[in-house]
Formats: C-alpha cells, sequence, structure tokens
C-alpha cells in the first residue's frame, strides 16, 4: 500500500471512484492516508486517524514515502481558526481549521516535498488540551452549514463536528456517530454532565443517527441545518425557532 498526505485544501472521499458518488467524508490539507486500490483517475484511500475508507481524485493526494509518512505522523499541529491562508510559491492558499501542518522548520516552513513548500504564519494548536478548549474549539464552527460528510468550516456534519474538536483537542474519536456512541464513560443524569461532553440522539427504530457537545443551562451546540445552539432536556432537543422536538435523546457520554 502506496503512503500519501492530502495536498489540497479540502478533498471529497466518496463511495464510489465517481465525481457523481456520495461523498461519505472529507480529506483537509495535510492529512495521511493508505491508497489501497487504483481505477484509472481514482484512489481508494483508508484515512490514517480513523481508518475511514473511501474513492478520491489521485490528483487530490501526493505520494510519499514510508520514512515521510513516519516522519509525518510523529508530531502533528493544526489550523485553529475558522479559515486561514498558507503562502504557497508565493500565491495564498486556502485552508480551514483542523488542517495539519507537520515538522515547521525555523522559517516557519512546511515542506511536503522541495517543490512543494507552504509558508505557515497562522495560529497552530498542537498537543493534549485541557476541556475548557473543547468549547472553544466548536464555538468556531457556529452558523457553519450543515453538509453530509463535511468536516470543515464550509459544510460540515454532526459527527463531522464532534471528531474535528475532539481532535485538535488530541483525542481520537471514530467518525460515524454510532461510533463515538461506543466511547467513553455514560453519564445517567443531564445535571451530571459538564460541558463539553456528548449527547447522542436515537431514530423511530433506535439507531444512534445524531450527536452534539452539551452545553451549560441545558443547552447543546449541533450541526442540524447549520451548527446551531438549541435547548436540551431528557426528551431530546427542543428547537424554538419551530417550536418543537427534533431529536429524541439516547445516551450521554464523557469523553474524557
Amino acid at each position: 500500500m502506496s503512503k500519501s498526505i492530502c495536498q489540497v485544501s479540502v478533498a471529497p472521499v466518496r463511495k464510489e471512484p465517481s465525481d457523481a458518488s456520495e461523498m461519505v467524508t472529507q480529506l483537509l490539507f495535510g492529512e495521511l492516508c493508505e491508497i489501497t486500490e487504483v481505477k484509472k483517475n481514482w484512489v481508494k484511500i483508508k484515512i490514517a486517524f480513523d481508518g475511514y475508507e473511501g474513492w478520491m481524485d489521485s490528483k487530490q493526494v501526493l505520494i510519499i514515502s514510508d520514512i515521510e509518512f513516519a516522519n509525518f505522523s510523529q508530531k502533528v499541529s493544526f489550523i485553529s481558526e475558522p479559515f486561514s491562508l498558507l503562502v504557497s510559491n508565493d500565491l495564498p492558499f486556502p485552508v480551514t481549521i483542523g488542517a495539519e501542518i507537520h515538522h515547521l522548520d525555523e522559517k516557519n516552513i512546511f515542506e511536503l516535498t522541495p517543490n512543494n513548500q507552504f509558508l505557515v504564519d497562522e495560529n497552530l494548536i498542537t498537543g493534549k488540551q485541557d476541556k475548557s478548549r473543547i468549547l472553544e474549539l466548536a464555538f468556531k464552527y457556529i452558523n457553519t452549514p450543515y453538509l453530509w460528510g463535511g468536516k470543515t468550516t464550509y459544510g460540515i456534519d454532526c459527527s463531522g463536528l464532534v471528531q474535528m474538536v475532539y481532535k485538535m483537542a488530541g483525542y481520537k474519536l471514530p467518525r460515524d456517530t454510532y461510533q463515538q456512541a461506543e466511547v467513553g464513560e455514560v453519564l445517567s443524569f443531564i445535571e451530571e454532565a459538564e460541558p463539553g461532553d456528548l449527547a447522542f440522539f436515537e431514530n423511530q427504530e433506535g439507531k444512534i443517527v445524531h450527536v452534539g457537545f452539551i452545553l451549560s443551562n441545558q443547552k447543546i451546540l449541533h450541526a442540524h441545518g447549520k451548527v446551531r445552539i438549541d435547548n436540551l432536556d431528557y426528551t431530546g432537543i427542543f428547537n424554538s425557532d419551530i417550536n418543537r422536538y427534533t431529536h429524541q435523546l439516547r445516551i450521554m457520554r464523557r469523553i474524557f
């Protein structure tokens, strides 16, 4: 399997090798993956962070050596602002919060290859963060439009929001909501929840399909139409804009 790294700001990862196929997730600048299959101009990848698989346009990833992959894996920092600009060949290179930066030199240069160098003059976040930073990071996505499979401030889904925030805080969560609902300590009462804990919601068939960050004062921050704040109680999420419940509460968990 070839090792590779995303060399564009954000790339769709699709269910099948076709531009018309459903986007299942995204790969952000600097994220690492392995290529497991090739079909013409498409590559099937396995994302290093969460093991998620899908198909990408081969032009959007850069093949790197096993040694480079190992070096890039050792230390990672994240762009911490919603929208940022790097500089590549004296031209602006837009990136979004959560983009990965590896091994800056003394001139703040991140080098993918000698011909792919990026000047990084942006705020970065590195290492495990205090729990108080969870909501600080989550609020950077406020009003981001909902996008199935999205992971950026251009568009994000509920589980992508949760995964990205915890990832930047130094914690590893799976990509999908039902998988995230199996991580951490179960909470019995809303009153014992701390800001930054997670609430999970089920559909009529009992399948866990939604997740959000518990806030103080029985509020929740989640991606539904857009990243927004709603009321939370033992029934679920109450949307005051439409004056009804939109999600049924299933379980609450503390990640750390």
